[in-house]
């Protein structure tokens, strides 16, 4: 009998306001045991890397080598807080009104210029695909209407 192994999810992020992605290859760490590991034991995030906390109101970086850039979101995935390279060995403040947070490369908030306020699109590459086919269809019909966040 062989044993499955479980990949785990990853999505995309994608700041609807700016019109801009901060990363392609998010693992979501939905499960205890997920956002209990988080990114330890890991020497650094790439370009395009992260984790989304799913719940989460706060982290910590115990335990981490290198610093992070930190997104709180509500449950409309709407930014709710920023943290900017947020170093080893720290405690991020806790947000009682957030829903889930966002670990991602230092400079991926500087350079997707995200702001409080912003609202995400956070879904697999495949709901990504779909949804930027219909947005491309809207816009051959003229139609100007924004879609709704796609959500798993």
């Amino acid at each position: 009998m062989a044993l499955k192994t479980h990949s785990p999810k990853t999505v995309r992020v994608f700041n609807k306001t700016r019109q801009s992605f901060l990363s392609l290859n998010v693992t979501v760490a939905d499960t205890h045991l997920a956002r209990l590991v988080g990114l330890l034991g890991r020497r650094r995030l790439r370009a395009n890397e992260g984790v989304w906390m799913v719940p989460c109101q706060g982290i910590h970086t115990f335990g981490l080598l290198f610093a992070v850039d930190v997104v709180y979101l509500d449950a409309n995935h709407r930014v709710i807080d920023l943290v900017e390279h947020l170093g080893p060995f720290r405690v991020a403040p806790v947000r009682l009104n957030c829903e889930s947070v966002l670990e991602l490369p230092v400079r991926t908030i500087f350079e997707s210029q995200t702001r409080v306020g912003d609202r995400f699109m956070i879904c697999s590459a495949a709901e990504t695909e779909i949804h930027w086919r219909a947005q491309q269809a809207r816009a051959r019909a003229g139609d100007a209407t924004s879609c709704e966040l796609v959500r798993d």
